[in-house]
């Protein structure tokens, strides 16, 4: 299946996730990175026995096999996709990882396969999220959710999604109170944190629950700016930080001292070096550390001018999603 982005010389951008069974999952990893690195394929893919998720970027006909390739796995032939693109290659390198769960909860017993909330299409969401008698929480993490989030949204404050079940627990009496529940509406940057998110609700005696279809990537492709309850930019885990409406480029950068995206204010800041410190972090850390960021830096940009990868170069951020 062709992506639907016509080649234009960027780079084209697939985040793609499938809750399927893969009992011999180790047995893909090989050839699936392989088959990535001959494609000029670069980014990250996680396997593990309840599916596959990542985010991966690279040509367009090189993008296409290796989809291609994820679509003969065992019922994933309805591969969920989210295309965008990007000015440049925004991944260091190509990583295909074997993991416990394909997005980390820690959460025995929770199966999307089997129980589930109710899908909303993008064009619907705005109606379910405006009504008052909707719960609307956002499943993502404090640092994303900083960057910008749909109106009305709660925010549990978690450093991981890790956190999200617990924090459920003791707020679930705030939040639902007694005799008749509220609808609980969850959204997330692509759909898989919502799958577990609500699967999880449900498993909890939660049944009407929602969630956002295709995450916010598919609602800022899809929602014309003019009509959108979206407010802010949407962070990604690649080098573009962050996209806005129509998924184009947003305006963050990142800390490469705590991995944070920092805004054009935190950049002006006398706090912010880059490579080194942000408003966010510089109090958090010593000025031996910064010294050690700020030899890393130079020696990467050193590398950069070279046309040489420094060994030290990360994918951007944290990966939850």
């Amino acid at each position: 299946m062709s992506n639907p982005i016509s080649d234009t010389g960027e780079v084209l951008v697939a985040a793609l996730y499938r809750f399927t069974r893969l009992d011999d999952f180790a047995d893909l990893q090989a050839p699936l990175q392989s088959l990535c690195e001959s494609h000029g394929i670069r980014g990250t893919l996680l396997l593990a026995h309840e599916g596959v998720n990542g985010t991966i970027a690279g040509p367009h006909d090189g993008i296409d096999e290796v989809l291609s390739h994820i679509r003969s796995f065992p019922d994933c032939a309805d591969l969920d996709v989210k295309f965008s693109s990007a000015s440049t290659m925004p991944f260091n390198r190509m990583k295909v990882r074997l993991k416990r769960e394909i997005v980390t909860m820690g959460e025995e017993g929770i199966d999307p396969r089997r129980s589930v909330g109710t899908y909303v299409d993008p064009q619907d969401w705005n109606a379910l999220i405006a009504d008052p008698d909707t719960i609307v929480i956002d499943t993502r993490n404090d640092y994303e959710v900083a960057v910008g989030t749909f109106r009305r949204a709660i925010d549990p404050k978690t450093a991981s999604f890790r956190e999200f079940p617990a924090w459920f627990r003791e707020q679930r009496e705030r939040l639902l109170g007694e005799g008749r529940q509220p609808r609980v509406a969850m959204f997330c940057t692509g759909g898989i944190r919502c799958e577990k998110s609500t699967a999880f609700l449900k498993q909890e005696g939660v049944e009407d629950v929602f969630h956002l279809k295709g995450g916010i990537l598919k609602y800022l492709e899809t929602v014309p700016s003019e009509q959108s309850l979206w407010e802010g930019e949407c962070f990604v885990f690649d080098n573009r930080v962050t996209v806005g409406h129509g998924l184009v480029e947003g305006s963050y950068g990142l800390c490469h001292a705590c991995r944070n995206p920092v805004s054009e204010q935190d950049r002006a800041s006398d706090l912010y070096e880059e490579g080194v410190s942000c408003p966010g972090c510089f109090e958090e850390r010593t000025e031996e550390q910064r010294a050690s960021y700020r030899e890393r830096h130079k020696q990467q940009r050193l590398a950069a001018e070279r046309g040489e990868q420094h060994v030290g170069a990360r994918l951007v951020g944290r990966r939850d999603d």
